[in-house]
């Protein structure tokens, strides 16, 4: 099986609790860098599709800024309503300066 990880950005694109959307495979990605790790989960809120990249960043948590859901980065679950279902969650891989991303089955 062929690894699927696809380059999305340079670590240096994307500082401390900050995130930047990117597109894999048509769909629309976020990248995090909490605590000094990176994470990448769906960049569509599952309420109302929101873009979560333009929210807020606290810990591990994205707030969308359309109506306030809450999304833990590490699992994509949602934490605070009114999204009830999780973003999907992507594998990260760094590879020298870059992020590789792949969707997770």
């Amino acid at each position: 099986m062929s690894e699927n990880f696809v380059k999305v950005a340079e670590s240096k694109e994307i500082g401390p609790s900050s995130m930047k959307a990117v597109e894999v495979d048509g769909e629309k990605v976020c990248i995090i860098n909490a605590e000094g790790k990176y994470y990448a989960i769906g960049n569509v809120c599952t309420h109302v599709g929101g873009p979560l990249d333009e929210g807020t960043l606290e810990g591990y948590e994205v707030e969308c800024p359309w109506h306030g859901s809450r999304f833990d980065v590490r699992s994509g679950e949602p934490t605070k309503p009114p999204a009830t279902r999780a973003v999907p969650k992507y594998e990260v891989k760094i590879e020298g300066n870059y992020i590789l991303v792949r969707k997770q089955k």
